[in-house]
């Protein structure tokens, strides 16, 4: 029996469904496009997930930067603590900061942050560490409605070190020669000391304030003119009658050309007087009349701050209270100006002869004070005049000033706090250690005047193996010419072949050098005090900053 047609067009129309595969794109694609669009929708979820991270990243770092740096609210308050711990300011700064910052993002939940802010030593540490949730758009289909992201931001900066500054400061003889050579010339153009022994103008140990106490009239009778040319042994030392006053010191302080004008002032019947000279009816008064007589006085200045003005002389010890007290580059001027925080500085100056005077200008944090900046200015003042007992005279006993220094140096802390300062001495020198002692006022003369060097192992070892930081500032000794060998049993001879002998001696007694260099330093001119005197203090400061 045959099949019908129809039903045989049935059959093959069915047969070629079934090799037909061109319709699986369309059922693949169908199965698919599900995976394809959550993929997507993941990754825009993500996107959006790291933008919004990115952005209360950014609002973290920021708290963590700001809350620490040294304007901050964190900052004054570490700095002002005594202990190491957390620093409550700080933590509410990180914090507002944060939240500031992060308010002005939307688009996320549940946003929570943890902040501390931590001094540790001179090291002052902030973390900021925040989560939050980001709403999903297509993770929902997969069962997630929020994607968690979160970080952490962390910042450090070091607090400043509080320093004490101990300036030793050697106002012996020496140090009251002049500043330059050209200072050096004018002083012995003027001068009348010891003209006797030293025919070139006395320099050095002309400042001994009492009558007779190194200086002797010529046995004349004013207005007569001295012997112009004396032995040596004749008894007498000066030019001309200064009625057993040493003028030096004086004469440093006046007008050199009111001064030579009335030195070079002929003589005459209503003004009898030597030439040269000052006038007779000066002479009973001095050495008070050179400023206070009415007809004749020169007014004085109490500081010589500038070498080669007609005003004045300047010393060696004028310059240096110069480098200290110049309002524009002076030390004083500058440790002001670098403090981060109020106090951080304690300064206190220290002269010594035979003894340190730990009252002259003690150890203070109001470093631009009248009572300091005063001090500094007329440090010229404390010059060894034989007549301070709390200074003492005659020699120059740096281990004696060093000994003192480090007692008064009750504890050496790491400059992480105010009560637990660092402390720094610099010495200021020309070295050269004499042991001779002239009692006060106008005592006699005992101890060897030999000059000699400090040992460092014996007197500054001991203050470095505490932690006391030792920087020196050596003001070379100027060779005396000529020399005079019958002075003093040849004294001129031994402190000439005691100079090679200083830089040595001082170089360790100052701390071994550091990442920051050498503590030894060297100054010949005013210019070199000053800036020595400034190198010294900018090197405390960068090495605290960099070891603490």
């Amino acid at each position: 029996m045959s099949t019908p047609r129809h039903s045989r067009n049935a059959m093959a129309l069915l047969a070629r469904f079934g090799r037909d595969r061109s319709a699986n794109i369309a059922v693949i694609f169908g199965i698919a496009v599900i995976p394809i669009i959550t993929a997507v929708g993941v990754a825009i979820d993500y996107s959006t997930a790291t933008r919004m991270k990115a952005k209360l990243q950014s609002a973290a770092d920021a708290a963590s930067v700001a809350s620490i740096s040294q304007n901050s609210a964190g900052y004054k308050a570490a700095a002002a603590m005594t202990s190491d711990g957390s620093v409550a300011a700080g933590v509410a700064e990180a914090n507002n900061l944060f939240n500031g910052n992060a308010a002005t993002t939307s688009g996320y939940t549940n946003l929570s942050v943890t902040s501390t802010v931590t001094k540790t030593g001179t090291i002052l540490t902030s973390n900021v560490t925040f989560s939050a949730q980001v709403p999903a758009s297509f993770l929902g289909v997969i069962g997630f409605q929020n994607m968690t992201i979160g970080g952490t931001s962390k910042a450090s900066s070091s607090l400043p070190a509080y320093l004490d500054f101990y300036l030793t400061l050697d106002v012996s003889g020496s140090m009251g020669l002049p500043s330059t050579p050209a200072e050096a010339v004018r002083m012995q153009s003027i001068n009348p000391d010891n003209w006797v022994q030293y025919r070139t103008g006395c320099t050095l140990a002309c400042h001994f304030a009492p009558q007779k106490s190194a200086c002797v009239d010529p046995p004349v009778t004013p207005p007569a003119a001295p012997n112009p040319n004396p032995a040596t042994n004749a008894g007498y030392s000066q030019q001309y009658n200064t009625n057993n006053y040493c003028m030096g010191y004086v004469y440093s302080r006046v007008s050199q050309t009111l001064l030579s004008n009335l030195i070079n002032m002929t003589s005459t019947a209503q003004v009898p007087k030597q030439k040269p000279g000052l006038p007779d009816s000066m002479i009973p008064g001095l050495p008070g009349s050179l400023n206070t007589d009415p007809r004749w006085g020169i007014a004085a200045v109490t500081s010589c701050p500038t070498a080669g003005t007609d005003s004045c002389i300047q010393l060696r010890l004028d310059a240096v209270g110069n480098a200290l007290n110049d309002p524009n580059n002076g030390l004083l001027a500058m440790a002001k100006q670098k403090e981060a925080v109020a106090n951080q500085f304690r300064i206190g100056l220290y002269p010594f002869i035979r003894y340190l005077d730990a009252s002259y200008a003690p150890l203070t944090s109001n470093i631009t004070g009248s009572a300091i900046t005063t001090a500094a200015s007329n440090l010229a003042a404390e010059l060894d005049t034989n007549v301070n007992a709390s200074l003492g005279s005659g020699g120059t006993h740096i281990d004696n000033a060093l000994n003192s220094i480090g007692g008064l140096i009750t504890s050496v802390g790491n400059g992480s706090s105010s009560i637990n300062t660092k402390p720094y001495v610099f010495l200021v020198t020309d070295g050269a250690q004499d042991n001779q002692v002239k009692g006060v006022p106008n005592g006699s003369w005992s101890g060897s005047n030999h000059a000699t060097t400090i040992d460092p192992v014996a007197v500054c070892k001991p203050l470095k193996d505490r932690g006391i930081t030792i920087s020196v500032l050596y003001i070379p000794y100027v060779t005396i010419n000529p020399v005079n060998t019958t002075f003093a049993g040849d004294e001129d001879d031994y402190a000439n072949n005691n100079i090679p002998n200083i830089p040595a001696s001082l170089q360790g007694c100052a701390s071994p050098p550091d990442s920051a260099g050498s503590y030894f330093y060297t100054a010949n001119t005013p210019q070199d005090i000053t800036d020595s005197l400034n190198a010294m203090f900018n090197h405390a400061v960068q090495t605290a900053h960099i070891t603490n």
